[in-house]
């Protein structure tokens, strides 16, 4: 039964206790037990949809419990997309940690030469199980995991339907094997989750992926929490408009078009309110699963993950989807939770939801495979560092092109040869409301921004040239 009260006992207070504990090096891991790693994955998760995290209108008692016995990098960002299902190139990237211009085909597949955290992590003697979505294509996730169950592979559905597999180990997903589910896909995954965890021994290190497809849409939580969220007394963002103040090459795409435009501030709410209550649903499952976790005995050495694989818009500048580069779209939560890690850590660092596989090399005492692009976070986790990447970089299609580096944010716009730019100071206008471009006393910090694009677009191999009308 859905119950939005539940909330987690004990498992934080373990999360917390073993920071000193916890041996990091690989000479230290031969000795010992690897830890368990659990991945919680959201989908269309936005990075401030999270009570803890400066958004009390949302109600997330069990995530708000990892981050506070856990480290949250509040700054992740993903790399963008080159196709409008920004998730599956997402979901690509932290597999391989790999770029967004090294991936094959923007992960449709998966080549067996990009090794993929899970696939590593087999090889190296972990029980692999993943259940919920899988956005890669079958062969990769065969490759992947040892055992599964309801794997759906496809981008959305509705929730009360989702059309999955059960796993085969021979790594045979005819569409003719697929079928129904019945029950909401964050009780039907996180019911999977559980199954696998008190199944746990202790034999054998476990990685967990536990990939949800809520809060994406259809926005169809169970009544008593959309009940929670009545539209009315949601706050409409402080960057809300009507419109978009210009064409941004994707405005007519799937997810802009679920609500007409120009927007008006009661469907804005419509939107925000179901949203809420589909993250407080899936919220109240994750407790579920953590729940099983303490109960199988394994919480204190296991390392959980919480992220997200891209944001949402959800009425803010004028827009429903995640198919742009402003901070609601392109940031995502990223929580670290286990042993070693220190509890009620926050950091501004910025990041790449890449960065997570060598980070979980690190943490496990295994060699980072040559293929992996990111870097791994655990200086900054083991408070060694307070950065390891300077700016970040972001691109959606052939359109849209974006620079990171301190409170200072550019985006550059290409759509038929009609270039537009947004120069924000995100420390003093988080919700990017203010465009500064066309400042005289921003001049050279315009050009600097320039340069740093140009020159990320050139580490990346991005496929246009900015140097060119149309890029391309």
């Amino acid at each position: 039964m859905d119950k939005p009260g539940h909330t987690r006992r004990d498992f934080m207070k373990k999360v917390g206790a073993g920071t000193a504990a916890f041996a990091l090096s690989q000479s230290a891991r031969t000795e010992e037990k690897p830890p368990n790693i659990l991945f919680l994955f959201t989908d269309d998760q936005r990075f401030d949809a999270i009570g803890a995290l400066c958004n009390q209108a949302v109600k997330t008692p069990n995530m708000d419990k990892l981050v506070a016995g856990g480290t949250v990098f509040t700054h992740a960002h993903i790399m963008g997309s080159l196709v409008p299902a920004v998730c599956m190139p997402s979901r690509a990237m932290l597999m391989t940690g790999r770029g967004l211009f090294h991936l094959l085909d923007q992960g449709r597949d998966i080549p067996p030469e990009h090794i993929m955290l899970p696939e590593l992590l087999r090889q190296e003697g972990y029980e692999t199980f993943g259940t919920g979505k899988w956005h890669n294509g079958p062969p990769a996730y065969a490759r992947c995991f040892s055992r599964g169950a309801s794997i759906f592979y496809g981008g959305m559905s509705n929730h009360l339907e989702v059309p999955v597999h059960d796993f085969d180990p021979e790594g045979r997903y005819a569409k003719e094997s697929r079928y129904s589910s019945k029950k909401f896909s964050s009780e039907l995954f996180s019911d999977e989750a559980i199954d696998f965890l008190e199944r746990q021994t202790g034999d054998a290190p476990f990685f967990a992926y536990v990939s949800y497809t809520a809060p994406h849409d259809p926005r169809m939580a169970p009544k008593e929490f959309a009940d929670m969220y009545p539209a009315k007394s949601i706050e409409v963002p402080p960057n809300f408009l009507t419109e978009h103040p210009f064409d941004n090459g994707e405005l007519r795409i799937r997810d802009e078009i679920l609500a007409q435009s120009p927007r008006t501030p009661e469907v804005v709410q419509e939107h925000i309110a179901a949203y809420y209550a589909m993250i407080a649903h899936l919220d109240y499952h994750i407790g579920r699963v953590l729940d099983a976790l303490e109960n199988s005995g394994q919480a204190d050495n296991t390392i959980v993950i919480f992220a997200g694989d891209n944001g949402l818009a959800v009425g803010q500048h004028g827009l429903l989807g995640k198919q742009n580069l402003y901070e609601h779209s392109v940031r995502v939560p990223l929580v670290f939770a286990g042993p070693g890690i220190p509890a009620g850590k926050r950091t501004d660092a910025l990041c790449y939801l890449l960065d997570v596989f060598p980070t979980l090399c690190d943490l496990s005492g295994i060699a980072v495979p040559e293929t992996v692009e990111g870097k791994s976070l655990l200086p900054i986790i083991q408070g060694q560092k307070n950065e390891v990447r300077g700016s970040v970089f972001a691109a959606y299609r052939q359109f849209q092109r974006m620079v990171r580096q301190g409170g200072w944010k550019l985006i550059r716009y290409n759509v038929e040869g009609k270039q537009t730019t947004q120069l924000f100071d995100l420390a003093s206008d988080p919700w990017e409301v203010k465009n500064l471009a066309g400042e005289p006393e921003r001049k050279e910090r315009l050009g600097e921004m320039d340069a740093l694009l140009a020159s990320w677009m050139k580490q990346v191999d991005d496929i246009c040239d900015p140097s060119k009308p149309n890029w391309i």
